[in-house]
């Protein structure tokens, strides 16, 4: 895992970016578009076991040319960690040691409830905004990123 100074240093200045919202049974993900500016939700990963996260993580780095991974950093709103940050911390640390990319964790402390407040708005019922939540969290914690690295 890196800094965000020596995260920005890693990437090329045209490249996509993945956005993990972690979480104990699920996995949003997010990818941002090659300058940088929009953070998109792409899909939500059942977590089995780390193998097959893995290889699903594996198939979107290929698909689009990922060349860094942001990780949310579910931080208690106090600003201490818990066992959740404990377990995004363990993530990004399997993700470095299995993808040759630069790896960051982002404050997500408001990512779910930004994300479901956006979502609070669009016309589709309960269950289908539950079903995206975590992606469109994962857009939420990567566009956060963007906007920091674009100012």
């Amino acid at each position: 895992m890196l800094d965000i100074e020596d995260f920005k240093k890693k990437i090329n200045e045209k490249s996509r970016l993945m956005g993990i919202d972690p979480g104990k049974s699920r996995v949003g993900i997010s990818i941002s578009d090659e300058n940088r500016k929009v953070a998109t939700p792409h899909k939500t990963l059942e977590k089995k076991d780390f193998k097959s996260f893995k290889e699903d993580l594996n198939q979107i780095i290929k698909d689009f040319s990922i060349s860094g991974v942001i990780i949310g950093n579910p931080i208690k709103m106090d600003g201490s960690t818990g066992s959740s940050s404990q377990s995004a911390k363990d993530l990004a640390i399997n993700v470095s040691k299995h993808f040759s990319l630069p790896v960051l964790m982002w404050d997500e402390r408001f990512s779910s409830e930004g994300s479901f407040k956006i979502m609070k708005e669009l016309p589709i019922n309960t269950t289908k905004k539950r079903k995206t939540l975590d992606k469109n969290a994962a857009a939420f914690i990567l566009q956060g990123f963007l906007d920091y690295l674009n100012k």
